[in-house]
């Protein structure tokens, strides 16, 4: 018998209270809501059997709901705060639906400020992480941009290489980047995961992490005012594509 295709849901986190720009989910970009592009690449994926936005505001759901997405029910404000962190939301939200009779085998996080995340993005990493075996999760990366090797720790007049490695002639923060070991940081563009990870390890992520290689803009994500002038200049200019959106503007 042909196995069991594995069931995904998608969730989009969008708690209200931004503090380093205010609303920053329902800001606009090029007409819409941020919010919008995210719900729109994961309908349009064609991936998920159920695209959730998690929002402790009425009025985001609404929003949410105007381009298509679910929000079956409100994030309590106390796992709301901007110290919350997310397997506090998403332990909530995957009991709420498994209580509903709604299991789902995997989970995909896709934040609210990756809004060059394209519906292809998503089924190549979909693809990549069923292609694997023996995964817990798999999260988006790119080439770090500034290299560990020529970070610091200060304490007062003194200072110490975060990462004391190299030869002692020719120690990591004083070579030449090219010479350095690839290092790779996460974006916040998706992540991937089994839902057992929360039910049994109380993790999002468990212990066996696989990558995922953000292209171009992919992994470009919005939280200042610069990011979102360049946000903006980047599709004004043609250099970023946004998911395409059929619903008209929300008005907000």
């Amino acid at each position: 018998m042909p196995e069991k295709q594995k069931t995904i849901v998608a969730l989009i986190p969008a708690r209200s209270g931004s503090k380093r720009v205010p609303d920053k989910n329902i800001r606009l970009l090029a007409g819409h809501p941020l919010i919008a592009y995210s719900i729109a690449a994961a309908l349009q994926s064609k991936v998920f059997d159920k695209v959730l936005v998690s929002t402790d505001s009425e009025r985001y759901a609404d929003i949410a709901r105007h381009y298509g997405a679910d929000v079956p029910f409100m994030r309590p404000p106390t796992i709301a705060g901007d110290s919350s962190p997310d397997i506090e939301w998403v332990d909530y939200t995957l009991h709420r639906l498994r209580d509903s009779g709604q299991g789902f085998d995997c989970f995909s996080i896709l934040r609210p400020t990756s809004p060059f995340r394209l519906p292809e993005t998503i089924r190549r990493a979909w693809q990549e992480f069923l292609g694997q075996e023996g995964v817990d999760s798999l999260r988006a990366v790119e080439k770090c941009q500034q290299h560990p090797g020529k970070m610091w720790v200060v304490r007062g007049q003194r200072m110490m290489p975060l990462l004391p490695m190299g030869p002692a002639s020719q120690p990591w923060h004083s070579s030449q980047y090219p010479s350095l070991p690839e290092v790779y940081v996460q974006n916040a563009s998706l992540e991937i995961a089994r839902t057992d990870v929360v039910f049994e390890g109380k993790t999002i992520a468990g212990h066996v992490l696989m990558p995922f290689m953000t292209q171009e803009f992919e992994g470009f994500d919005v939280n200042s005012d610069y990011d979102w002038n360049l946000a903006e200049h980047l599709v004004k200019t043609g250099q970023a594509k946004l998911p395409s959106i059929p619903q008209s503007p929300y008005k907000i």
